[in-house]
């Protein structure tokens, strides 16, 4: 088992800049490819942003990347998201995930164990 917490969520004004994180508890951190997904009102959970155990590699769904930066810091169990230029689109809430399998998947039905989630809300 592991349990994750996110924390770091808030309001901003659009072009602003917030970075989530989220810390793990129970097995062992750095077995786990860790991922961040959203879920905004009326829309399905999307996938946001997934880093490998090591943190040697990250991948990002086409609408963040260049604005936000996922990574890791195994000694401190916890996985952050960097967000900057922020728009109000950005609005969701913000779920940290962990994910056994051996190559880091951006399908949430992979992930084994979510956080309870973070309220991002940007401002126009």
């Amino acid at each position: 088992q592991v349990q994750l917490v996110e924390s770091g969520g808030g309001l901003v004004q659009a072009g602003g800049s917030l970075r989530l994180s989220c810390a793990a508890s129970g097995r062992t951190f750095s077995g786990y490819n860790m991922g961040w997904f959203r879920q905004a009102p009326g829309k399905e959970r999307e996938f946001v942003a997934a880093i490998n155990r090591s943190g040697s590699s990250t991948y990002y769904a086409d609408s963040v990347k260049g604005r936000f930066t996922i990574s890791r810091d195994n000694a401190k169990n916890t996985v952050y998201l960097q967000m900057s230029s922020l728009k109000p689109e950005d609005t969701a809430v913000y779920y940290c995930a962990a994910d056994r399998s051996p190559l880091v998947v951006v399908a949430e039905s992979a992930y084994d164990y979510w956080g309870q989630g973070t309220q991002v809300t940007v401002s126009p």
